[in-house]
């Protein structure tokens, strides 16, 4: 019965998570593309460029709506299904949380409404500065969103109290720059700044198909494709320095997202490869029935030396002496001495006993590092799905590198003015739309199942993280909010659809 809450619970979360990010790259990407076709119609004057840029705010506004709605809710499971992990946690997580509805929030509902409703109400000065302002309200959404998830996968600047059990902040600092909250917030927005490229140039492409609105489909490409270019470089870059940060906070993620099982110098990164789905940590097989490898690449990305050390699962679920990698099975033992000592320490506070209560205190302190690990039976357990993890991430970066080769056919072809011409360039930039959130949710899969099974790293895995629920009622939530954002994604996507039909006035 636990086993099944734990699986309803994770899935209802995961269910919201995804239908929620299918709004919310599009926000982040549309938001400042709208805002640089205002720029350039307050900068040249051109009645054409206010015209684009009205047509483009109209389709972010519809979006826009939607996704609150499902934010809302994801942000009411952390307490409904989740509330041991709130408990765990909430000094820490709901601060961000927090800082997410009293600035980024109130940022975009203050310039809003002058944003859709102030053409001629308020200067063009102004109206660009709201318009700016709702962009970059968006953005800070994400980013304390981002800290808080970036936390769960690398805990800093806290402290554990034992006597409530909790985790309190200690440096607010840490936390909001924390390396991997960096890496995390500039990736994910940067995706979303492709989806909303590829929104933009696919939606141009259909127009250029139809032979309608031609002029203002190419400057909608040229723009789209520009800024895409330059976010998918940024991708590039972010995801170079997440890889290096990884090797330290979550070597078992990276080594299930290359399905490195056996640890090696001058490791290689697979470009393209294919896993046995026979092998195990506990067994001999080969763990790839076909692969294609970049010599001592993932070396060089994890540890900026081509011929460093990069572990493998065997090593860290058995231990590695030579690096001086613990086992699983003896970081279980340390994480069963916190758990108990933690226990021991209360016992002997109630009793009065404060010599007794103090040792224990120390020992939870020398093992608390590794108290997660005191929940868990068998060292295998520590083990992400090596399959969905390593094929979500190669998956990911094969359409990351099209979208930038995409980018390029379009800016080459509309300088050149032979992009009416391309019709098969027009068709497969209109399909790249649904692949860019795609790799968008496959990305989130590598970071999410990839760290698996930890809600936060080390500290707390998934199954003791939950609510105390009847699993019925869990289900039938699920499917309450199955439907629900099923209803909301059909009406966004007809809503959208006949806008665009409509088209620029």
């Amino acid at each position: 019965m636990e086993e099944a809450l734990v699986d309803w619970s994770r899935a209802q979360f995961a269910l919201t998570v995804i239908y929620h990010w299918l709004f919310v790259p599009l926000t982040l990407g549309l938001s400042f593309i709208v805002a640089i076709m205002e720029s350039i119609y307050v900068k040249t004057g051109n009645i054409k460029w206010k015209k684009t840029t009205q047509f483009w705010m109209t389709l972010f506004g519809i979006n826009f709506a939607i996704g609150v709605a499902t934010g809302i809710i994801l942000e009411f499971e952390f307490g409904t299904n989740w509330s041991n992990y709130s408990w765990f946690v909430g000094d820490i997580f709901g601060a961000p949380l927090a800082i997410e509805g009293i600035m980024a929030f109130f940022l975009e509902s203050a310039f809003l409404a002058v944003m859709f409703f102030g053409w001629e109400k308020v200067s063009q000065k102004f109206h660009l500065t709201a318009t700016w302002l709702v962009a970059l309200g968006s953005n800070l959404s994400a980013l304390w969103i981002l800290v808080a998830n970036a936390w769960m996968q690398n805990p800093v600047g806290m402290h554990f109290n034992p006597e409530t059990a909790r985790n309190e902040m200690m440096d607010f600092w840490d936390v909001l720059l924390n390396p991997v909250a960096v890496d995390k917030f500039l990736h994910t927005i940067s995706s979303g700044y492709v989806i909303g490229s590829l929104f933009v140039v696919g939606i141009s492409s259909w127009y250029i198909l139809k032979n309608r609105h031609i002029r203002f489909a190419r400057r909608s490409m040229l723009i789209g494709a520009v800024f895409g270019i330059v976010a998918s470089l940024f991708i590039v870059l972010t995801g170079d320095s997440s890889g290096h940060h990884m090797a330290k906070t979550q070597p078992m993620k990276l080594a299930a997202m290359e399905g490195l099982y056996e640890g090696e110098e001058g490791a290689n990164l697979v470009a393209i490869g294919v896993l046995n789905p026979q092998k195990k940590v506990d067994n001999d097989q080969d763990a790839f029935l076909f692969r294609i490898s970049i010599p001592r690449l993932l070396s060089l990305l994890a540890e900026r030396d081509m011929d460093a050390f990069v572990p493998g699962m065997e090593d860290l679920v058995y231990g590695n002496s030579q690096y001086d990698i613990l086992s699983a099975e003896q970081k279980m033992k340390n994480g069963s001495e916190a758990l108990e000592s933690l226990k021991g320490f209360n016992q002997a506070q109630k009793a009065g006993n404060d010599s007794l209560a103090e040792a224990h205190l120390q020992t939870f302190r020398d093992n608390y590092n590794h108290m997660g690990y005191g929940y868990f039976k068998d060292p295998k357990e520590t083990i992400p799905p090596v399959g969905l993890t390593f094929y979500s991430f190669h998956v990911m970066v094969m359409l990351g590198f099209l979208f930038v080769l995409l980018f390029v056919l379009v800016i080459w072809s509309n300088m050149n003015e032979t992009i009416e011409k391309k019709r098969y360039l027009l068709r497969a930039a209109l399909w790249a739309i649904p692949l860019g959130y795609i790799a968008s949710i496959l990305g989130w899969v590598v970071s999410e199942v990839g760290r698996q099974p930890w809600t936060i790293q080390d500290l707390l895995p998934v199954g003791a993280s939950t609510s105390h629920l009847d699993v019925a009622n869990v289900q039938t939530t699920f499917w309450i909010f199955a439907a629900l954002f099923t209803i909301l994604l059909i009406a966004e996507v007809s809503i959208m659809t006949r806008q665009i039909k409509i088209g620029p006035k």
